[in-house]
């Protein structure tokens, strides 16, 4: 597998409070690579400084070896990495197709084209139908988004992100929310994904993070507590006592 983003040392402080600490992790195409711990373990943050919305305080994030520690959001975005959010992020009143032609353009805008209709754009129009197409959305793109249940919502913000074409995918609780049915439909499409990507996972359905995952880091008050295989992360003494659980 290649290795397509290298995060090294990466700490973020916020006044006397460290939420993430010399977190170091990598992330390859072809693999998704879970993050787990317990709510204010540093997740979230971690994401958060990944794609940029967060400067980090110290520590490294090369992608595709050129630094990017330093690169804002917007310019992360273009360079490949994309992210979805622990809330619903799609437009509710526009269509699902319309949703995804947005977060096309945004990586195609065209700002010379003045007199010309957004939706006239092909680039952004076929980067939309592709991602609806991987996502198995492609049927109801003509409906309007907030007419979608909960799991094909989520669904989407990953189609949305698709859309932008990325290389890396952060999701963040893809699955919160979500029944026995539409978590398997997710799996199910990450598992189509992960040849193309680079997947780092963040969730608390841990029979789901067992599934996926090939590998799994466990975040314990921002720091590193153990990453590996996920039989190896079952068994760990450490990870047991500080998140698992004797269930697992």
């Amino acid at each position: 597998m290649s290795t397509i983003l290298q995060v090294e040392g990466l700490t973020r402080r916020f006044g006397g409070l460290t939420a993430v600490n010399a977190v170091s992790i990598d992330l390859r195409i072809g693999e998704v690579h879970a993050v787990i711990g317990t709510n204010g373990a540093g997740k979230s943050t971690l994401i958060n400084m990944l794609s940029g919305e967060i400067a980090a305080s110290e520590g490294r994030i090369q992608l595709s070896g050129a630094d990017v520690t330093r690169q804002p959001q917007p310019r992360r975005a273009l360079s490949g990495i994309g992210r979805s959010y622990q809330r619903t992020t799609i437009f509710p009143e526009f269509t699902v197709h319309e949703n995804c032609r947005l977060a096309a353009q945004a990586r195609n805008p065209r700002p010379w084209a003045l007199w010309e209709s957004a939706r006239a754009c092909s680039t952004s129009v076929q980067a939309a139908n592709a991602a609806l197409e991987a996502t198995g959305l492609a049927q109801v793109a003509n409906r309007l988004a907030g007419t979608l249940s909960h799991g094909a919502k989520r669904q989407l913000e990953v189609a949305m992100c698709l859309a932008t074409q990325p290389r890396v995918l952060l999701l963040d609780e893809p699955l919160a929310g979500m029944g026995a049915e539409e978590t398997d439909r997710m799996l199910a499409l990450l598992e189509r994904l992960k040849p193309r990507h680079a997947i780092l996972l963040v969730e608390h359905d841990m029979d789901a993070v067992f599934r996926i995952a090939e590998r799994i880091t466990v975040m314990v008050n921002g720091t590193v507590i153990a990453t590996g295989a996920p039989d190896a992360i079952r068994n760990d003494p450490q990870v047991r006592s500080a998140y698992l659980g004797e269930e697992h």
